[in-house]
């Protein structure tokens, strides 16, 4: 028998595209859905209707013949098997822990779009996590020596500024910047460089709400020097939050990578000194920082951020992960600064 649905095409198609993301498919194998719901959003009800009745949805551009499908089938009020099937196999609760936890997040501190090496633009991030309850979600694209995931120049990451700023504007207009309306915050992901700096100006992350400062390049080098380059960069006073420490890779597409070296006691140390948070990657594939590293981080008084690193916006929904780490390693909610207010969050990771 054919399940009722009342939602619509685009819902179908986004939320095809949401299951897929999250269980990180391929983007290639996600553009298709997301094409289609952007090709629908643009007919009128009379049009999308005369489309489907006569079975010329494949002749728009953006609609292939499995898209078509699920839009005839959503069209029609019924549920379309594509989504039905992903429903059983994906949509369930995708880790026995940590619900408790994620439920007390207000937001994510670690997400990428097309702007750099992500997959959909800012706004369909930005409205992803506003559907699934966060207050905010801050922008990390990745700065300019990170080429191989085209990070921004500083004139690429000054007109990005500007699109947020439209953006919160289009979402919610003066309701943004209340207590309770979801805003989309100013980030980067920066990298650190081989000597501790940072790789972007200071003008530039002057003028961003958070930060977060990741080692991507030389992950092998020897533990001393690998100290005091995160060392350094943890004293930097631009920066709040310490991205997937380690580096490693456990699983995944990209195959797996060692941890680097690096004395973890001198580096959360500093972070616990610095009052940076120590990130909790929630990506299944990271699982970075290793448990006895997070348990040493606990131990030592570091803050925490628990975030998905979302390529796609179905990968906003990755955090449960890290909650439930969190939620093993026995680390207050009040420790994680991504349960705090917008205000709180934003008034402390204001340059130090």
């Amino acid at each position: 028998m054919t399940e009722a649905y009342d939602a619509g095409p685009v819902a179908a198609l986004r939320r095809i595209a949401f299951l897929l993301e999250r269980a990180r498919e391929d983007t290639y194998k996600v553009k298709a859905y997301r094409a289609a719901a952007a090709a629908v959003l643009q007919l009128g009800d009379d049009e999308l209707d005369r489309r489907v009745a006569a079975g010329t949805l494949t002749e728009l551009p953006g609609i292939g013949a499995s898209t078509a499908t699920v839009v005839t089938e959503a069209a029609r009020g019924q549920l379309p098997r594509r989504l039905g099937d992903l429903e059983r196999r994906l949509g369930g609760p995708q880790t026995s822990g940590g619900h408790a936890l994620r439920a007390a997040l207000r937001g994510d501190l670690h997400s990428h779009s097309d702007w750099s090496d992500g997959g959909s633009p800012i706004e369909e991030m930005a409205m992803t996590a506003m559907e699934l309850g966060h207050d905010y979600l801050v922008l990390t694209d990745h700065s300019p020596r990170l080429k191989v995931a085209r990070g921004l120049s500083a004139s690429r990451l000054a007109r990005q500024l500007e699109v947020v700023d439209a953006v919160n504007d289009h979402l919610g207009g003066a309701a943004s910047a209340a207590p309770d309306g979801f805003r989309l915050l100013k980030g980067i992901e920066v990298d650190i460089l081989d000597d501790g700096g940072l790789d972007q100006s200071d003008e530039l992350l002057e003028q961003l709400d958070l930060r977060v400062a990741s080692v991507h390049s030389k992950l092998r080098m020897d533990s001393r020097p690998m100290t005091r380059r995160m060392v350094a960069a943890v004293r930097n006073p631009f920066v709040n939050v310490l991205g997937h420490c380690t580096g490693r890779l456990v699983s995944g597409g990209r195959g797996t990578r060692p941890p680097s070296t690096f004395d973890a006691e001198e580096v959360f140390a500093a972070c616990a000194e610095n009052d940076v948070a120590v990130e909790i990657n929630a990506r299944p594939e990271r699982r970075d920082p290793p448990t006895a590293l997070l348990e040493l981080a606990r131990d030592l008084g570091c803050l925490f951020s628990i975030d998905s690193d979302a390529h796609a916006p179905g990968q906003l929904d990755l955090q449960v992960h890290g909650c439930e780490r969190a939620e093993a390693a026995g680390i207050e909610p009040d420790r994680i600064v991504n349960t705090w207010s917008r205000d709180r969050l934003i008034s402390w990771a204001r340059p130090r």
